[in-house]
């Protein structure tokens, strides 16, 4: 009687099916991908930074949009100044590695230039919450931007790049000699970033869709062309 309950039993056993495993979701993934979570958050965080500025963002929303905790938040970046400030420093890294990748320096000085502005004009356009984000930081008269690790020598970097690239063109005798490597890339950031951050004013002023591709054509035909005539000697 008890070898037939036992029997029994464990044919009950045998019978039940086997517990299957639940594929990993999303949250689980980022849980045990600690590189992949900050990366979610940096991305939402420099959304909801650029969209509502620093004063406006609450890190309880960024937490909700990428599936985590604040407390993870905290563990990972400190502080909602330093989650701020981490989403600056990538969002320049992004445009420093662009110029270097761009590979413009390869080129005819002239066509190396022209390349540069033509890659900083893409970037502003494709990247309009870079844009924001420099202006809200504008608004708090830049105390972040400075505390960004690094930021610094890769200010300095593309300094140097600008400075190899006109002592390339006055070799050759196509550029002029008095040109400053700061006021170049001063130049071509304003007239690149302008379109990007006064689109909406001007669209309305002039009703004229800025935006559009045809218009953003123009304007970046334009710029490339305003500033290589300011550089290239006189014949």
């Amino acid at each position: 009687m008890a070898r037939a309950t036992a029997l029994s039993k464990a044919a009950g056993k045998l019978a039940r099916p086997a517990p299957v495993a639940r594929p990993a979701t999303a949250a689980s993934r980022r849980v045990n991908d600690p590189d992949r979570t900050r990366a979610d958050i940096l991305e939402v965080a420099a959304s909801h930074f650029a969209t509502h500025g620093f004063s406006g963002s609450r890190v309880d929303e960024i937490a909700a949009q990428t599936n985590t905790s604040k407390r993870m938040i905290y563990y990972y970046f400190g502080s909602k100044e330093g989650l701020y400030r981490e989403v600056l420093g990538l969002r320049y890294n992004e445009i420093r590695v662009l110029e270097k990748q761009s590979g413009f320096e390869q080129d005819d000085p002239q066509v190396a230039l022209a390349t540069l502005i033509g890659t900083t004009f893409d970037y502003h356009q494709s990247h309009s919450d870079f844009v924001r984000l420099v202006m809200v930081e504008n608004i708090h008269r830049g105390e972040n931007i400075g505390e960004v690790p690094g930021i610094e020598s890769r200010a300095q970097s593309v300094l140097d790049v600008l400075r190899r690239l006109l002592d390339r063109g006055i070799a050759t005798g196509v550029f002029r000699k008095d040109i400053d490597p700061f006021q170049l890339h001063m130049s071509i950031s304003a007239l690149c970033f302008y379109n990007v951050s006064n689109r909406h004013t001007l669209s309305r002023i002039f009703a004229t869709d800025i935006a559009a591709p045809d218009m953003i054509a123009i304007r970046r035909r334009n710029v490339i062309e305003m500033v290589m005539r300011w550089v290239v000697a006189a014949p």
